[in-house]
């Protein structure tokens, strides 16, 4: 039985799997977009979403500068990059989340990143899928239609 034991092994070593999805989690905030395998995208979106959480938490105080933080929200600023870091390999990436990533996706409640699945691969027909940090803006309704738009049919004078 395999009670509690979430994830997929991809016929990897547990610290091989850890050092890949770091890797690709990188790459994923870096570029936004990354084209891998379904299984390894779907398992992706485990360690992605969790990792732009923690960045979302801050709230507010992603907005203000550092000379504007208190020491308080400086802190818990200081400590979210820290847990952040603890996946995302680069600086450069880290701070690209926190400056750019994260006030984008600031007023969604989840579901930071999208899989779309793009057949097969070549060479062993294994099933492709892009993974992609979603736009900005809150998730629409299944089903909504866009907002009409106002014709040549101006009335006022």
């Amino acid at each position: 039985m395999r009670h509690q034991n979430t994830g997929r092994k991809l016929s990897r070593s547990s610290s091989h799997r850890a050092a890949m999805f770091r890797n690709m989690v990188t790459s994923l905030i870096e570029h936004e977009r990354i084209t891998t395998t379904e299984p390894k995208a779907k398992e992706l979106r485990r360690f992605a979403e969790k990792t732009i959480s923690i960045s979302l938490r801050l709230g507010e105080i992603l907005g203000k500068s550092k000379e504007q933080r208190t020491p308080a929200e400086q802190g818990r600023y200081v400590h979210a990059l820290r847990m952040a870091s603890r996946m995302i390999r680069t600086r450069e990436v880290l701070h690209k989340l926190f400056d750019d990533v994260a006030p984008k996706l600031a007023g969604r409640p989840g579901g930071y990143t999208r899989i779309v699945k793009i057949g097969q691969r070549v060479g062993d027909a294994a099933p492709m899928a892009i993974i992609e940090l979603v736009s900005a803006g809150a998730p629409k309704a299944k089903g909504a239609k866009p907002a009409p738009t106002p014709t040549g049919t101006d009335t006022a004078d």
